[in-house]
């Protein structure tokens, strides 16, 4: 059993049931050129979390323990895109069109796949989910639930939306969950500040968070 110090109170996990979960680093949210920098986002906020995250997988891997990928992206013909989320915003570009790196969140395309330095290593699962929660229409939970895995150490992007809907999720499903403070991001800085203090607010009504440092430690310790 490892303790980490977190927020609001020290966290604590099992070698044999915890796993990392890195959210969305998908080349379309992450890259100039992808469909997140075609909107206007400053995508370089996005940058930090990067090495980070690479440090983390670096440290379960060594451990052998779970790595867990995601990707919103949907079926070429849209069968499981809802009609509300593809008009959302009123954009000018919307999910299924072409854009600079292939349809916008489309299985398959080359935006839709992760970072290079973040790729996913033979036999780490991979979830391609159609929405925010990594739980909804996807194999997530018969994962977890299968392998008896209880704790989640979470990553990714953005903090606000895919992130954060993935953790309430998961907490509503009995997982404790902590939210790695700089392997997440957002492309408003500010957004990614309130949702950890509301993450962690009323004694961790959703969860926890902390910096990389101690989980990389607990990682280091438990070779």
């Amino acid at each position: 059993m490892a303790m980490i110090e977190a927020k609001p109170f020290p966290f604590h996990f099992d070698f044999d049931h915890v796993a990392l979960v890195c959210i969305d680093m998908q080349k379309d949210f992450v890259l100039p050129g992808g469909f997140a920098a075609s909107l206007g986002n400053h995508i370089e906020n996005i940058a930090p979390c990067i090495p980070v995250i690479a440090k983390l997988q670096e440290g379960f891997r060594k451990c052998g323990l779970p790595v867990i990928h995601t990707k919103e992206c949907h079926k070429p013909d849209l069968s499981d895109l809802p009609v509300a989320k593809r008009n959302r915003g009123n954009p000018k570009i919307k999910i299924g069109d072409h854009g600079p790196m292939g349809r916008i969140l489309i299985d398959g395309e080359d935006g839709s796949d992760f970072i290079h330095e973040l790729a996913p290593v033979y036999g780490e699962l991979v979830i391609s989910k159609p929405g925010k929660d990594t739980f909804y229409r996807t194999e997530f939970l018969d994962y977890l639930t299968t392998r008896k895995i209880s704790n989640l150490i979470i990553t990714g992007v953005t903090t606000e939306v895919c992130v954060q809907t993935t953790m309430r999720c998961a907490n509503d499903r009995g997982f404790d969950c902590i939210l790695v403070e700089d392997g997440t991001d957002s492309y408003f800085p500010e957004y990614k500040e309130i949702t950890l203090r509301m993450l962690t607010s009323q004694g961790g009504i959703v969860g926890w968070t902390c910096k990389s440092e101690p989980i990389l430690e607990a990682l280091a310790a438990g070779v």
